[in-house]
């Protein structure tokens, strides 16, 4: 059944792990009839969890998409991983949904997750309503979750519904504060029965507190407020609807995804308070002259559609996409405004987890998948020729948790390498670098728990196992006193022997990275001829230092006097006089390691400052400064040397209860300091041994 936009919700749930989203999905699934029975986590027979990965560890790893279809309407619910490792399918989510619906646990306290999904939901602008979930289970507290959400958040925060308890303080049912109806649970979800006695003040109260937020969304409505007038229930619904729009209100409702309870009500406030997609906040992106500009989810316009997931697995690939205009259909030609490649649209499907349903369109506003897109990656655009847009990349988080990654077996590279590119077709937050200098393919996540999920797929995907090591320091080295040596290659064998004699001068050159050859050659004492050898030797010897076999940089090195045999004297031979002179002098010049420094930016909550500070010094980092952030917090800039860098992502989560965040880029090079130095030298010998 095709739905229109205005029948259309693309809402996602957001929140801590472990705070009941996949459950609560279920619960719809069940309530509207789709589903028989309830699935749960614990048994690994979920619809949103399905990937082997997720069965295993028992939590979300990956988004995923599942359309409940309630009183003519269809809600496109986006499941959301709870583990900030996997923070990136959240921002892909984001990116498509209208409206977010924040899951918090009725018992516990604010959960870090909850706040940074708020804080994700303020940078979009989306609207929102809170789920207070598990309210089936023991010694939870309503009033203390709905106080802390209110101390946080703010007055805005508005309850829906109220629980009713027993003198044991264990939830026996549900008010609806709109229209004054009381439910509990029962097999199949819930029933009616009338409002307890001791509930109606409450009730009354809470009814006249929105009463006045409605009031406040028009001066009509609060002219009528102010004369004692009633509202109409439609004017409620439109001044409710107004205030979540606009974020002035903060709609709290709540439930049990076990029992059923409240589900229903959450799927009303879903389609009656939450914008459709033509209600929707604009896309940000460029035109065709590459200027800044807003696209409005439309009907009339020419059809579009954005890229916000990949799913490759071994029946195929899916690109799950949002229709921005008009509609979609098989065999459809349009532009990839990324690639700027026509692109042929196969099959279209409606994803409900991992089952995919074929259907012959996708109508604007609605979320869907195209099958076999091979060239189309997460973040492109497709748009018709006719009007060009290109809809703002995806705002992911820069991964910072490296490890150096080989197969157990030789001769396995190769397969590494290409099942981590499927991997990253579907999973564009981590990067894969092969590094010339260390000799190591390095991968850069955003924390251990994605980097074992990687591990564990390309294991049970792709057949090849894999070790993790430390990602070596590309250290330097470098000389800091000007020696002179000879360097004589002399040897005679049956027949012309060889023969090559140079004198040369080393000296520090801080002009210049690359190794730099000169000549001051009198009298032709060394032929012109031989001058590349010479340079071709040094340049080859600069390619390991006398320290711990790091390159050297920052040397020059002249030639000034030799020798040479009319017969004897040839290229190698003056190449490996050149290299000899090199070993001779280096371990004179006072030579010593460099090591990589770079700039570290921490974002950290203000109570975390002493620890975050005391952390850097032991890792010999210099605090550069310091800039208070919107919201609340520090930035705190340092420079700090690579080798202390590695096990930072997972130390600063401990250190800040996962509140804090980082980047770190490399800026130059400087001395290592004594103790480090020995340090390094002893590893890199160790390394050669092996």
């Amino acid at each position: 059944m095709s739905y229109s936009p205005h029948s259309i919700r693309n809402i996602c749930l957001l929140g801590h792990g472990g705070n009941g989203k996949t459950t609560l999905v279920e619960s719809m699934l069940r309530m509207t009839g789709a589903l028989d029975r309830l699935g749960k986590t614990s048994e690994g027979n979920t619809v949103c969890d399905y990937d082997p990965e997720e069965i295993k560890r028992q939590i979300s790893i990956s988004a995923a998409v599942a359309p409940v279809e309630y009183k003519g309407c269809k809600i496109n619910v986006l499941d959301t991983p709870g583990n900030f490792d996997f923070a990136g399918e959240v921002a892909e989510c984001l990116s498509v949904a209208d409206a977010g619906v924040l899951v918090c646990a009725a018992k516990g306290g604010l959960s870090v997750g909850t706040e940074r999904a708020w804080k994700l939901l303020n940078e979009r602008n989306l609207p929102r309503i809170v789920y207070i979930s598990k309210m089936d289970e023991d010694n939870v507290d309503f009033n203390s979750a709905f106080d802390t959400l209110r101390e946080y958040f703010g007055k805005n925060i508005a309850p829906l519904m109220v629980p009713i308890w027993d003198e044991d303080k264990k939830v026996t049912g549900i008010v609806d504060v709109l229209h004054k109806r009381a439910f509990q649970p029962t097999a199949d979800g819930q029933t009616e029965i009338p409002v307890p006695e001791d509930k109606v003040d409450v009730i009354n109260e809470i009814y006249d507190k929105l009463m006045e937020s409605v009031a406040e969304t028009s001066e009509e409505f609060m002219d009528k407020y102010f004369s004692g007038e009633e509202f109409t229930y439609a004017e409620v619904m439109q001044g409710l609807k107004a205030g979540v729009r606009d974020c002035s209100m903060i709609p709290v409702v709540c439930g049990s995804s076990y029992t059923g309870l409240g589900t229903p009500l959450l799927l009303d406030v879903i389609i009656d308070l939450l914008p459709n997609p033509l209600e929707g906040i604009p896309y940000s992106g460029t035109d065709r002259e590459g200027e800044p500009a807003e696209f409005i989810v439309s009907q009339g316009a020419v059809p579009a559609a954005f890229v916000f997931k990949t799913v490759a697995d071994q029946y195929g690939k899916f690109s799950f996409v949002k229709v921005l205009s008009d509609r979609l259909t098989p065999d459809m030609t349009l532009v990839d405004s990324t690639t700027g490649q026509n692109e042929k649209l196969g099959r279209l499907y409606v994803m409900k987890g991992k089952k995919s349903t074929e259907v012959k369109e996708l109508l604007c506003g609605d979320i869907g998948a195209i099958g076999k897109m091979d060239r189309v990656k997460t973040g492109d655009t497709l748009c018709d020729a006719r009007k060009f847009m290109k809809i703002d990349p995806i705002p992911f988080a820069e991964p910072n948790f490296s490890k150096a990654i080989a197969p157990k077996t030789r001769g396995q590279d190769d397969k590494v390498a290409a099942g981590l590119a499927r991997l990253n077709e579907e999973d564009p937050t981590f990067t894969v670098v092969n590094n010339a200098e260390t000799h190591q393919m390095v991968v850069t996540a955003a924390g251990d728990i994605q980097m074992d999920v990687l591990v564990s797929k390309l294991k049970n995907r792709f057949g090849v196992d894999v070790e993790l090591s430390e990602p070596r320091v590309p250290y330097r080295e470098k000389i800091r006193k000007t020696v002179s040596k000879q360097g004589r290659h002399k040897k005679q064998t049956g027949g012309s022997g060889q023969f090559g004699d140079v004198w040369i001068r080393f000296e520090p050159n801080p002009e210049s990275e690359e190794p730099v050859f000169a000549e001051e050659v009198f009298g032709g004492s060394v032929p012109k001829n031989f001058f590349p050898a010479v340079e071709k030797g040094i340049k080859e010897a600069c390619l390991h230092g006398v320290l711990a076999g790091y390159p050297v940089v920052n040397l020059k090195a002249v030639l000034y006097d030799g020798s040479y045999h009319p017969v004897d004297s040839s290229e190698i031979a003056f190449k490996t006089a050149a290299q000899l002179a090199y070993k001779a002098a280096l371990p004179e010049a006072n030579p010593v390691l460099l090591e990589p420094v770079g700039e570290l930016k921490v974002t950290v909550p203000d109570n975390y400052m002493g620890d975050v500070i005391g952390d850097l010094n032991k890792r010999r980092g210099r605090v550069m400064g310091m800039d208070p952030v919107s919201g609340g917090g520090q930035v705190i800039t340092a420079e700090v040397p690579m080798a202390e860098m590695a096990t930072y992502a997972i130390d600063l989560r401990a250190m800040t209860q996962s509140r804090g965040s980082f980047t770190f880029h490399f800026v130059r090079y400087e001395d290592c300091p004594p103790a480090a130095q020995e340090k390094a030298i002893a590893a890199a010998k160790a390394m050669q041994e092996e």
